[in-house]
């Protein structure tokens, strides 16, 4: 019979590791004694990051002795303590690929359910100093599990451990390798779903790998639906057919291609990356901007705003009719949903642009696919109304359509009602009159403080996240789980001598270094140059740091479990082949 052999406890504490401050509880102590099983932990227990771990459905983890047997052959060394893969319990029996997801176990006076897998992440590597353990763990078929309480009550070490209530008929070792690694069924991926036992996290992942399908590739579990494989790799060189006004300060520039090759249709709402020589000083520039349309077969239009930045200095001075440009395939999956939900296009300024190109396709496609639209926009007065007129004419070919346009500082000829529709910046609740149903989506483009705003403002409402998506000009949001938050700075080169390889450029960022062999990873290098990342295992296990691959080649050491979508790259494991060119 499965027995408890020792009951792990531990607070968050600080730590150092490589040069950064981690708060977390994975250093988990035994304790003698019965300690009290609550909803959310034991007693005395406590997780550092509530994002990746804790919760109801996270209060106890569990890892099995055999497994400690297991790692000491492999690892060579002997693991004598309990509690250093952060469990809870340490336990004789339960195996991985024995215990069920839903399965119930008495234990002592309290009763467990079983409701994922362990989440993978760094912390297990620090805690054994092995970083690779992340990816051995899901490799291995050894996650461990963890469980709800259902019944609060005292545990113990030799605690006989009861099964009560059999399961969903799917062991945790098979749903933990059914997520994170591939040549997964579609068959067993329904019935994930349907696991009333799993936990609803779960459950969202093998949700999004069904729709997303086995004929694509990726893990859309772990890194969201991917984006079609870009048109063609690197850049393309492009000729400027014309070059328009939009306004004082945002000039439109419309590319065709220079072979005469018909130029793929992209998704609304997609950007090209620009790769900019610039002949004044010979400086090679690339530079992100979201197609503003594309309605037009064989040519794509961008809009770009004169900022302080040396590629739209460049651009509005240098570049006009008959230039030659150089051009990635569009990319991204900030795009026009595909169903006929009510859709809310709201922008400020510049971030007009791809929901311009989303309007053009919804015109396009009317016939097809009736919608009901709001066109919310808000921008500082009549002269820097962008593509008014553009808008009006698009508008006017909309059955089912709501107009709110705000000026927050309108000139004495701008006429309220007519020009414009609210006087100041729009809040949320201007758009609370528009009576926007419950199902609606919204798609915001502007300045980060803008889009948080608004995204708090919707939430406040009851609109869910799931329904509110954002397109960032610039570097994305870091992600650095349990990292205790240091200054924000901007992208540099790394400190010391500069590397002698590949180019590595941070197109977000506006940034390009030249790879050095002292780091060991891409991810490694971005952090050194504070470029915003995102990461939890950093061993090609979660996907949490996959990352668009413009142009280049990388190799991979270790391999991924999975490899990401085409057109990307796992940054926490690769390295440069090549010259590369990465969208963070």
């Amino acid at each position: 019979m499965p027995v408890v052999v020792s009951v792990n406890v531990g607070l968050p504490q600080d730590i150092e590791w490589q040069g950064r401050t981690v708060r977390t509880a994975v250093f988990k102590q035994p304790v003698k004694g019965p300690v009290m099983a609550r909803r959310l932990n034991l007693d005395g227990d406590g997780q550092g990051d509530l994002a990746g771990h804790g919760g109801e459905h996270r209060a106890v983890m569990v890892y099995q002795i055999q497994s400690y047997r297991y790692w000491e052959t492999f690892l060579g060394r002997k693991l004598s303590d309990h509690g250093q893969f952060g469990e809870n319990l340490t336990v004789d029996g339960l195996a991985d690929d024995e215990v069920w997801i839903g399965d119930r176990y008495r234990i002592g006076g309290a009763l467990l359910e079983v409701t994922q897998p362990r989440v993978t992440c760094y912390r297990v590597g620090i805690r054994l100093s092995e970083p690779r353990m992340p990816s051995l763990l899901v490799a291995h078929r050894r996650p461990g599990f963890y469980c709800r309480v259902i019944e609060e009550g005292l545990i113990n070490e030799g605690d006989a451990i009861i099964l009560e209530t059999r399961g969903d008929g799917m062991s945790v070792a098979e749903v933990d390798a059914l997520l994170y690694l591939p040549e997964r069924s579609e068959e067993k991926l329904r019935h994930a779903v349907g696991m009333r036992g799993l936990s609803e996290g779960w459950r969202g992942s093998f949700e999004a790998l069904l729709k997303a399908g086995p004929e694509r590739n990726g893990n859309a579990g772990l890194a969201g639906a991917p984006e079609a494989p870009p048109a063609w790799e690197g850049f393309r060189d492009m000729r400027v057919i014309s070059v328009h006004e939009e306004s004082p300060h945002v000039r439109s520039f419309v590319f065709g291609p220079m072979d005469g090759a018909p130029l793929p249709v992209p998704r609304a709402g997609q950007f090209l990356v620009l790769k900019i020589d610039r002949h004044d000083d010979g400086m090679t520039l690339l530079r992100s901007y979201s197609i503003s349309d594309a309605s037009h077969p064989g040519s794509y239009r961008i809009s770009v705003k004169r900022a302080e930045g040396m590629g739209s200095a460049y651009l509005h001075d240098h570049v006009g009719a008959g230039s030659i440009v150089s051009i990635s395939a569009p990319r991204g999956t900030f795009v026009l949903p595909d169903d006929e939900r009510p859709l809310v296009l709201w922008g400020v300024g510049i971030g007009v642009t791809p929901l311009l190109a989303m309007l053009h396709d919804i015109v396009s496609q009317r016939s097809r696919c009736p919608r009901k639209i709001y066109w919310v926009y808000g921008t500082r007065d009549g002269g820097e109304h962008l593509f008014a007129q553009e808008t009006r004419e698009l508008l006017g070919q909309l059955d089912d359509v709501t107009s709110l346009v705000a000026f927050s500082h309108p000139r004495p000829g701008d006429r309220l009602g007519m020009d414009f529709d609210v006087t100041g910046r729009l809040r949320v609740a201007d758009l609370a009159s528009l009576g926007i149903p419950d199902d609606a989506r919204f798609l915001l483009c502007g300045p980060p403080s803008f889009m948080q705003e608004a995204r708090d403002g919707l939430h406040a409402l009851g609109y869910p996240a799931g329904s509110i998506r954002s397109e960032l000009f610039g570097s994305n949001e870091s992600m650095t789980p349990g990292v205790v938050s240091t200054t924000v700075v901007p992208p540099h080169p790394p400190a010391g001598h500069a590397g002698t390889g590949p180019s590595v450029s941070f197109v977000r960022s506006g940034l390009s270094v030249r790879w050095d062999d002292r780091f060991q990873s891409l991810l490694e290098l971005a952090e050194a140059s504070d470029v915003p990342v995102r990461w939890s295992c950093r061993s090609g296990v979660c996907h949490s740091c996959e990352s668009g691959l413009i142009g280049g080649r990388t190799r991979y050491s270790p391999d991924p479990l999975q490899p990401p979508a085409d057109g990307a790259v796992l940054i926490c494991c690769a390295t440069p082949l090549t010259d590369l060119e990465l969208d963070l």
